[in-house]
Order: C-alpha cells, then structure tokens, then sequence
C-alpha cells in the first residue's frame, strides 16, 4: 500500500475520533462563550490557510499566477456581497481567461 493512503486512513481516523469526542463531552463544555469563540476562530483560520495554500504555491513555491487573479475577483464580488454561484462563475471565467488569453499557468 503507497504511503499516502496510510496518511489518509490515519488522518480518516483522527477526523472521526474528534467528531466521536464531540458527543462525549459534556453539553456545557460546548455552550462555553469562549469556546464557541475559539472555535469559530479556528475554523476561519483553518479556511483562511487553506486557501492561501492552495492560491499562492505550486511545487512548494510561492506563485502568482491566474488563481491569485481569480481569488482577487472573487474576494471583491464577495465584498459586493453578490451571489455565491455568481462568485465562483466569475472567478473561473478569470482565471479560464488569464491562462487562455495570457498564458498564464
């Protein structure tokens, strides 16, 4: 079996371990004001360097290419507080349109 997939059962079964730990613990752990905080901080933060992974690096290296184009539009549209589906259409269009008529990668 390649590595990988030993990496994916294992990370598999933390994920689920921590959704099982969930409904073990006590309902006033999670009604805690500054848990609740934390988490909602956390899952952001979470997001946020998910997204700045997989926009700026390619081959571990730093990029700017049609997905930092594309992620600049939506950021904006999304500032415009405009349709999600609208959103995502738009920043493929973008980045179709940078790597077609640019030669962007």
């Amino acid at each position: 079996m390649p590595e990988f997939w030993l990496a994916v059962i294992i990370g598999s079964l933390a994920v689920y371990s921590w959704k099982l730990i969930g409904y073990i613990l006590p309902k006033k752990f999670s009604e805690n004001k500054k848990v609740a905080r934390f988490a909602g901080a956390l899952t952001i933060a979470l997001l946020a360097a998910l997204t700045a992974v997989q926009s700026f690096t390619s081959d571990k290296e730093i990029v700017l290419d049609s997905r930092a184009l594309a992620l600049g539009v939506a950021a904006i549209m999304f500032w415009r507080k405009l349709p999600f589906i609208l959103v995502v259409a738009s920043a493929a269009a973008v980045a179709a349109a940078a790597r077609y008529f640019l030669g962007w990668a």
